[in-house]
């Protein structure tokens, strides 16, 4: 019988999400790919290091462990490498423990028609096309900031996950967000303040927040292993309309801070984020600082 991957949560990460691979890709940039080729066979024994989205993979996989949730996520390597140039990758999967048995590489070809066929709920990657590919397929997706921090310890299992999500662009589309930039912040409060009993359209992670929500469901009267938090610049009058959405797709955030401006960093490092996603630059980049972040492209017109 074929593996199904349905009633799953389907996470799809490259090599250089999962490892610390900044020195290997700078000799792609510099010297070019038959230099980086050679570099990962003559190395293929060494065991990399674990990189900005180690930490995340790794508890998620640990949630396979826990009584009813047996083989309930499903990681998979989707990689621009070549078969030959993998070994080094499988190796150190094998050193850490981790029980990633599935890959797609496709030797430098594009993995967007992967995604669907693997029915990917979330990809991280550190390659802006291939996630922008991703984002445009309607799949949930982040450029992972590579030399941001890693939170990788050896001291044993994480005890709860945890996701922290902006709002505009990212659970939302971005409709609100695109008044505020034409028209101000006076316009925006204003659109929000008359919307807010209708909920807003839903963004490239509605999906995967929605999925996460029915796994904490799972957990009723118990402590779930995944928690949640929304960390928008939103302030009121446009928090309703947040909440009022959130409330209509039947989903549960355990933590919402509505900033209205203030700095997102240290809200996320008190939080605790195993990953943070947000759809500007300049919260992500200052958020990588203290947590594993990621930056999610807007989708781009057909």
């Amino acid at each position: 019988m074929a593996f199904d991957l349905k009633n799953k949560l389907v996470i799809g990460v490259s090599s250089r999400a999962l490892f610390d691979l900044n020195k290997e890709n700078e000799i792609f940039e510099t010297e070019g790919v038959e230099s980086y080729c050679n570099y990962q066979v003559a190395h293929e024994n060494d065991i990399l290091k674990p990189g900005p989205g180690f930490s995340l993979i790794k508890a998620l996989l640990e949630l396979n462990e826990l009584p009813g949730n047996e083989g309930r996520v499903e990681v998979i390597i989707m990689s621009k490498n070549s078969a030959d140039t993998s070994l080094r990758v499988f190796h150190s999967i094998r050193h850490y423990g981790l029980s990633i048995t599935r890959a797609v590489l496709a030797s430098g070809g594009s993995l967007a028609p992967y995604l669907s066929a693997f029915q990917t709920d979330l990809f991280l990657s550190a390659n802006e096309e291939d996630v922008q590919s991703a984002i445009n397929s309607g799949i949930a997706a982040g450029i992972i900031i590579d030399d941001g921090i890693h939170t990788y310890s050896e001291d044993g299992l994480i005890s709860q996950i945890r996701i922290a999500f902006d709002g505009d662009a990212v659970l939302f589309t971005d409709e609100s967000e695109q008044i505020f930039a034409k028209e101000g912040l006076e316009a925006f409060e204003e659109n929000e303040r008359k919307l807010a009993k209708q909920p807003l359209s839903e963004g490239p992670f509605a999906k995967l927040c929605k999925t996460i929500s029915q796994i904490q469901k799972e957990f009723a009267g118990k402590e779930p292993p995944i928690r949640t938090a929304l960390v928008t610049s939103r302030c009121a009058p446009a928090h309703e309309r947040v909440i009022r959405t959130l409330r209509a797709w039947d989903v549960r955030i355990d933590e919402a801070f509505f900033l209205g401006g203030i700095s997102k960093k240290e809200v996320l490092k008190a939080f605790g984020a195993h990953i943070f996603f947000d759809d500007q630059m300049v919260h992500a980049l200052a958020a990588s600082e203290v947590v594993p972040a990621a930056r999610v492209p807007y989708k781009n017109s057909a």
